[in-house]
């Protein structure tokens, strides 16, 4: 029972992640940073898309739990 629990965690904070990274790529961050600090620009994305992603599964599982659905 508890290896099942793990397993749908992981795959709802892997879909988070993605449905993330699908929504925040049609951001240009590029307009909010220096000419030239295109490294950092990815950089941030990345670290957007990972607390994004965090919070959306968060809210899911947690959602999941109170409602018994899971």
């Amino acid at each position: 029972m508890k290896m099942e629990h793990m397993m749908y965690k992981v795959l709802i904070y892997t879909l988070s992640v993605l449905v993330s990274t699908f929504a925040v790529s049609g951001i240009n961050f590029n307009n909010f940073f220096k000419k030239g600090y295109s490294n950092e620009a990815r950089a941030f994305v990345f670290i957007i898309i990972i607390a994004l992603g965090y919070l959306l599964g968060s809210f899911i599982i947690e959602f999941l739990n109170i409602s018994k659905i899971i």
